[in-house]
């Protein structure tokens, strides 16, 4: 099976495992919006 990590992150939340949170972001606005909406004061791209 090949999924990527936010694919297996979203699988293991279903069953309760506790995940850092995350976006997929394909494109800088992406990136921005999802900063944005995460919060915080550093981010990992």
């Amino acid at each position: 099976m090949n999924i990527h990590e936010y694919q297996a992150k979203e699988i293991l939340r279903k069953f309760g495992v506790p995940t850092p949170r995350g976006l997929p972001c394909f494109s800088v606005e992406d990136a921005v919006l999802a900063a944005d909406g995460l919060g915080g004061e550093a981010w990992v791209v």
